[in-house]
């Protein structure tokens, strides 16, 4: 026999989870099927990515009861430092400087995604109306006169008002509801490791701009930083299977001396990058969220928190809907969420992908053109706030949650 919820999560990644919270705080009972179990996402040895958390991304946590779990393993992101250079070369005179002193608040927070994820499942623990099925994906969905129904891997059928589909960049839901993505890969690789340093970080993110594209130092708690290192293609390979003593020293060359001695502490991951919009973000009873809505350079940092605007929209407007009694899975309304997100989706998206462009090269004419650009941007206090906004997830309409409101 079925079960019945109003609506079912397929994913119960970051964004999937801190969407089913949203929802279900609004008092709506939601049903979360994630393939993966809840031990092996929280391991170390899952994944040693790092996210940084935007100030609006922040606000809505602590709205959904999730900084609490989260705080004593985020470290704040007190300077930013943007510079431009390669390898055994001097940095461009050049650079751009984002204060925290200025901006009034920290300009963020870098979290492992292993304590990201395990504040959200601790969060959902105390959420009765919230269910995680786990591990169980979503393989069909069926439209019906008033709902959908979703049969899950575990041959479980949950029937629901609305689905939504946060299965990740390569989203099996989206592929099998026909919605098409516009996409490429880039000729680079991400490395990630943790680096552990002899001095402390004092809260300051690095971002060297090199030839093979940007070089990121972001600070973790501890004498910790997070190395999300973009390479070639070509050469991330032999890099990873660099002995610790050659990797350390590729590290310290790029590091320079400002942190001390380094070495890298646990494993590498290397992961392809790529660039992906989908053609549609909703159909009837259905709708994409975070990754498998779009994928986007790592250059700005900006992947996790377009994923969770998404999420905090989306409650937004389906919670409206619920608290008037209209059919929040209706397409009508759905397109609301839409035309709010595409845009927004779609304008970072073509800027992380110019920035990429622009910044992944050596020709002496763009790096003058982008080193002067930064050089401006720095001296002129307006236009630096502005970026420093931008960075925090506080630029256009925000939603309730991302204002530190309830949705």
């Amino acid at each position: 026999m079925a079960k019945t919820c109003d609506i079912i999560i397929g994913g119960g990644g970051m964004v999937g989870l801190t969407l089913g919270l949203a929802l279900a705080k609004g008092g709506l009972a939601v049903a979360v099927a994630d393939p993966l179990p809840q031990s092996a996402v929280v391991d170390a040895k899952f994944d040693g990515r790092v996210s940084a958390l935007a100030y609006a991304a922040v606000r809505m946590f602590q709205a959904l009861g999730i900084w609490e779990h989260l705080a004593p393993h985020a470290q704040s992101i007190e300077d930013i430092l943007v510079t431009d250079g390669a390898p055994g070369r001097a940095p461009s005179p050049f650079s751009l400087h984002f204060d925290a002193d200025e901006a009034g608040t920290s300009l963020g927070h870098i979290a492992e995604n292993r304590f990201i994820r395990a504040s959200l499942f601790a969060e959902a623990a105390a959420t009765p109306n919230l269910t995680i099925v786990s591990p169980a994906s979503i393989e069909d969905l069926t439209s019906q006169t008033h709902g959908i129904a979703a049969t899950l891997s575990n041959g479980e059928v949950y029937t629901a008002r609305l689905a939504v589909a946060a299965d990740g960049r390569d989203s099996a839901m989206r592929e099998r509801m026909g919605i098409g993505v516009v996409g490429w890969s880039y000729p680079q690789t991400g490395i990630v490791a943790t680096v552990e340093h002899e001095k402390p970080h004092n809260g300051v993110a690095y971002e060297h701009f090199l030839p093979a594209g940007p070089f990121a130092i972001l600070p973790m708690t501890g004498n910790r930083s997070s190395l999300v290192w973009t390479e070639r293609d070509t050469l991330a390979p032999r890099l990873m299977k660099l002995p610790d003593d050659e990797f350390n020293a590729e590290i310290a060359a790029r590091f320079g001396t400002h942190l001390g001695a380094t070495h890298s502490a646990g494993p590498r991951w290397s992961y392809p990058l790529k660039f992906h919009l989908a053609r549609a973000y909703v159909k009837p009873r259905f709708v994409l969220a975070g990754d498998a809505a779009h994928g986007i350079h790592p250059i700005a940092g900006q992947g996790l928190n377009l994923g969770l605007k998404d999420a905090a929209a989306l409650a937004e407007i389906v919670l409206d809907a619920a608290r008037l009694g209209l059919d929040f899975g209706s397409v009508d309304l759905l397109k609301r969420y839409e035309r709010w997100r595409r845009f927004d989706s779609f304008t970072l998206a073509a800027a992380t992908d110019a920035l990429t462009r622009l910044f992944s090269n050596d020709i002496a004419p763009l790096r003058v053109v982008r080193d002067l650009g930064m050089g401006i941007v720095d001296r002129i206090g307006p236009a630096r706030r502005f970026f420093m906004r931008h960075a925090g997830g506080d630029i256009g309409k925000l939603p309730r949650l991302m204002r530190g409101e309830a949705a």
